[in-house]
């Protein structure tokens, strides 16, 4: 029986533990179950083309994360200086695994 308890509580402290590398701004989160969703970060500047795409990504592994998924980051990456819009992609396997991705679309 102590053993089962035991089990169950360090089960409980794992949840607990890998809760800080869920991804943040997702549009849903899906707690136990394999996530990959996508969804807007910031909205449409119509007087800005959409002629490059720029991406930063940021992953955790339990207790670990790595990575700057931030706007200016992925603007940097696609040589961008003018936004258009922005979205977002994340995929959670159980909260153990994630990645957080940021798309900025401009010129």
């Amino acid at each position: 029986m102590k053993n089962v308890i035991l089990c169950a509580c360090l089960v409980a402290v794992a949840f607990v533990a890998t809760g800080c590398v869920v991804p943040t701004g997702a549009p849903v989160i899906g707690g136990l179950v394999t996530a990959n969703v996508g969804g807007p970060v910031a909205g449409v500047d119509n007087n800005v083309g959409m002629s490059r795409v720029g991406e930063a990504e940021a992953t955790g592994i339990i207790f670990f994360s790595q990575g700057d998924a931030s706007i200016k980051a992925a603007m940097e990456n696609g040589g961008i200086t003018k936004v258009h819009h922005v979205d977002n992609e994340s995929f959670s396997v159980l909260g153990l695994y994630t990645v957080y991705k940021t798309i900025v679309y401009g010129e």
